[in-house]
């Protein structure tokens, strides 16, 4: 199991985005994210999302990052959203700093610790 810091985007509007060190496996993600997982694939980068079987409340602001990071999508983003970055072998690594500064820049704030 290997630890990575994923940048994490609540539907809440009240939480910050913020960056949080998960451990690379499925119940990390599950206990995260609350349910199932799918994912959306950037180009060095991935979003781990809620299942979309699941009633869930829209997410705003990973939807506007995912469009701005260059993904068009055809719905609407739903649940916690966590980037991650793409590493060697396709495996995951730390959210990159371009996505964290676009983050930052979006929505004007500085990400909580």
């Amino acid at each position: 199991m290997t630890s990575h810091n994923a940048l994490v985007v609540s539907t809440r509007l009240t939480q910050p985005v913020h960056l949080r060190p998960i451990d690379f496996d499925e119940t990390a993600f599950q206990k995260i994210a609350s349910g199932g997982i799918g994912h959306i694939a950037g180009m060095d980068w991935r979003v781990y999302l809620d299942s979309p079987t699941h009633t869930l409340a829209t997410n705003p602001r990973a939807e506007v990052l995912i469009r701005e990071a260059g993904i068009d999508l055809d719905g609407t983003i739903q649940g916690t959203a966590l980037f991650l970055g793409r590493g060697p072998s396709d495996g995951e690594c730390d959210a990159p700093r371009h996505l964290i500064r676009l983050a930052v820049q979006l929505f004007d704030l500085p990400l909580a610790a």
